[in-house]
């Protein structure tokens, strides 16, 4: 058996008897109830009492997708000051209560949401709905906070810039999407931070901020009885908003061959070969899903992996994904090799591309894609926190109440015919973003590259 074949096999294997152990241990533990409240919120509950721990989840429509060119970085600005002090607290006071608990409470940005989250013991969780309840309602965006928030963004942005792959990914995000906010930077530029004004956040978080905007979650030691009292105990002055939410635009898509080079005295390139991809709610993303895991989705599975490392040794690491997102999405190929090796690499990118869209995928590269992909699912779900992020995302992209229950189905229906199909439909090798990091000399680009 050759070495590849059998690195392939355990890989799969530990994966699939991990997954069915954890299966086997969570799967009735998902039965969420949903509930929509008074004031517009959707509140999910799935009870878990293995341990005294309750995870809460908030996902609320205000990221980056509603933030004006100019002040970009505004959505993930306002998300990360929320605990860095309320009405009623300040950021040390919020830091000091839910630690001194064992607790955790955080907030991050998003392209399409927001998400706030909470983590305490059952003893807790009057404590832990106050303070969850009190940085979403009431932030008040101190100017001292935000000056430290901007300086810590502002360094980072520095930082990295002296990474390759992180130079690599805004260029090609840039390149797909153009000036679509999914074409932005998350965190926004030093430029555009500067803009942004405390007025600027009150008024975003005035908007967007609002209970029928917003998703929560919460899983672990609790009822769905208790989660609702909870709910309208802390969460009732949170009043539903009057602003109407204008329509967001559809990214533009543009199909042109493009590379973008970015000269660096690097030892190995980094690339990034792929174009625009599929939105969340694409009837194809399941196929497109189980052919990318063919193509180069699934580790030492994956044809990128088994031709680029295992066969030709130009890389450590090859990997495709399609990115789906609510209005829009990228299909990129990621990889490091040397220099001098920029140009075979792409060109078996590319080789890989055209014959996955013009030959139909073996039975056994199909079953394979299926076994893992249904078999690692639970994984997504193995633990109370993750339950609630999981959760939020599928209500937010409206994914259905069975979702979980239909999830094994939507990928075994999938054919040999099916991922033909959307391998010819969705992947381009004549039309694509090219970008590379390199020491441009040694690498040598060609201009074109053929089949």
């Amino acid at each position: 058996m050759k070495k590849s074949n059998l690195k392939k096999i355990i890989y799969i294997t530990l994966i699939l008897q991990f997954a069915f152990c954890m299966f086997n241990s969570s799967s009735h533990a998902l039965d969420a109830e949903r509930r929509v409240l008074d004031n517009g919120l959707t509140l999910l509950i799935v009870e878990r009492h293995n341990l005294p721990v309750v995870k809460v989840a908030v996902g609320i429509n205000a990221g980056n997708l509603h933030e004006p060119e100019a002040k970009a970085g505004l959505a993930n600005l306002a998300a990360s000051l929320l605990t860095e002090g309320t009405k009623n607290r300040t950021a040390h006071q919020v830091s000091e209560e839910i630690e001194f608990v064992g607790g955790s409470i955080g907030a991050s940005g998003g392209y399409d949401y927001v998400t706030v989250s909470l983590s305490v013991l059952k003893k807790d969780i009057n404590l832990g709905f106050d303070l969850l309840s009190d940085v979403i309602i009431n932030p008040v965006f101190p100017l001292d906070e935000i000056n430290k928030k901007r300086q810590r963004i502002r360094g980072g942005l520095k930082a990295s810039e002296e990474s390759p792959g992180y130079i690599a990914s805004r260029e090609f995000r840039k390149a797909v999407f153009g000036s679509h906010p999914y074409g932005r930077l998350l965190t926004g530029t030093s430029e555009t931070l500067d803009g942004i004004t405390r007025d600027d956040l009150v008024e975003f978080h005035l908007k967007y901020y609002v209970p029928e905007n917003s998703i929560m979650a919460v899983v672990g030691d609790i009822t769905g009885e208790e989660a609702e009292k909870l709910v309208d105990k802390f969460f009732s002055r949170w009043s539903a908003g009057k602003t109407k939410r204008a329509t967001l635009p559809e990214p533009e898509i543009t199909k042109e061959r493009k590379t973008i080079t970015v000269d660096k005295d690097l030892a190995q390139a980094n690339i990034i070969l792929g174009h625009s991809g599929v939105s969340r709610d694409n009837p194809d993303y399941y196929s497109i899903f189980v052919m990318n895991y063919i193509l180069g989705g699934g580790g030492f599975a994956s044809r990128l992996m088994q031709n680029i490392r295992e066969d030709k040794g130009l890389v450590y690491d090859i990997h495709s994904f399609f990115a789906a997102d609510k209005y829009g999405g990228r299909f990129q190929v990621n990889l490091q090799t040397k220099n001098e090796s920029a140009n075979t690499a792409i060109e078996e990118i590319l080789k890989e591309i055209y014959k996955i869209r013009k030959t139909p995928v073996t039975d056994e590269e199909l079953s394979d894609a299926k076994s893992f992909l249904t078999g690692s699912f639970p994984m997504r779900i193995e633990t109370s926190g993750r339950i609630a992020r999981f959760l939020v995302a599928v209500e937010y992209y409206g994914l259905g109440a069975d979702y979980i229950d239909n999830y094994p189905g939507y990928i075994n229906s999938v054919t040999k015919e099916d991922v033909l199909r959307v391998a010819k439909k969705y992947l381009d090798p004549e039309n694509y973003i090219l970008v590379v990091v390199a020491d441009q000399e040694k690498a040598a680009l060609k201009k074109d590259y053929t089949d």
